[in-house]
């Protein structure tokens, strides 16, 4: 296993294949994976964060790799351009056809720029998902899961997703025991529920010059999410017709005025399972989710986990 740094690489990225591979181990405790870490060169690659890693080889690692992880990278002609240099090129174009690749985060940049991800699903940091999908529109971006697997093509989400990716891996190559036992080496759930739609922030929009805006209505729904919402209750709180009030309202948000009052009560009942010991029929009722079975539906198709999975991932079980 081969694993790429290109500067400047995201330390805790390079970092998570190299610890975890080389964590897993059979029965006899001989290691199961043969980990190299490799650069375009042996000189120091500068990391994001103010230190260097200085790979053990260079890029003839990859000619003979099974598998070649690409951690995050913040590599210029990937990330900006959707390219490559011709060193980072003749590299990857070593790799043996039908070795699995992999990409942590920002990694998939690189696999995309050398064509790898064309016509593939695959998923990338949510925060630069928009720019990955300007530069390649052939890719079959979703970046709400925490990773993908298409068969001989991995990639995952940012940064710890990685951790859940290898562990996949692992599993997939050995078996769960294996892939357990490293989990608990590193002191890490085995198995993360849900994906990144439960990571994502996304702020309210402000007001917008030069015309009346839907942003106080907006605010004055967050602090009444409990109460029944209409679209004509919205309107007349903002003062416009129900026809101006969602025109304006998805001109601002993106969202209609139902889709944007349900995602906000899904938000409030996350907080509540975070900081409270409630029930989840109370916390359904505080959102304004109406009921239990209501807000295990929300929870189930927006982020793929249950009331009960959720409080135990971010309160701690």
């Amino acid at each position: 296993m081969a694993v790429l740094l290109l500067d400047q690489v995201v330390g805790f990225d390079a970092g998570i294949a190299p610890l975890l591979f080389g964590a897993a181990s059979g029965p006899d405790g001989a290691p199961l994976y043969d980990v190299v870490v490799c650069g375009l060169s042996r000189e120091p690659v500068a990391t994001t964060h103010g230190y260097a890693i200085v790979p053990g080889a260079g890029p003839e690692a990859l000619a003979s790799a099974d598998t070649v992880v690409v951690p995050g990278t913040r590599y210029r002609p990937a990330r900006m351009d959707g390219v490559l240099e011709p060193d980072a090129a003749a590299a990857l174009a070593s790799i043996r056809p039908g070795t699995r690749m992999v990409s942590i985060c920002t990694g998939a940049f690189v696999l995309a720029a050398a064509g790898v991800l064309d016509g593939r699903s695959a998923t990338t940091h949510w925060r630069w998902a928009d720019d990955l999908r300007a530069l390649h529109p052939g890719v079959r971006l979703d970046e709400t899961v925490l990773f993908v697997d298409d068969g001989d093509v991995l990639t995952s989400a940012g940064l710890a997703a990685g951790i859940d990716l290898c562990l996949h891996i692992i599993r997939a190559d050995h078996g769960a025991s294996v892939a357990n036992e490293v989990a608990r080496y590193c002191v890490v759930p085995p198995w993360r529920e849900g994906g990144q739609a439960q990571f994502i922030d996304r702020q309210i929009p402000g007001e917008q010059g030069g015309y009346a805006s839907t942003a106080a209505t907006r605010q004055w729904a967050l602090d009444h999410l409990d109460e029944p919402l209409s679209i004509e209750q919205l309107a007349r709180h903002a003062r416009m017709s129900a026809r101006t009030f969602c025109r304006r309202f998805r001109e601002e948000t993106g969202q209609s005025p139902g889709g944007w009052v349900r995602s906000r009560r899904v938000e409030l009942a996350r907080e509540l399972l975070e900081t409270h010991d409630l029930p989840v029929d109370e916390v359904a009722r505080r959102a304004g989710l109406g009921s239990g079975a209501n807000l295990r539906h929300h929870l189930r198709r927006g982020l793929g986990m249950s009331p009960s999975s959720y409080r135990k991932v971010f309160q701690g079980s």
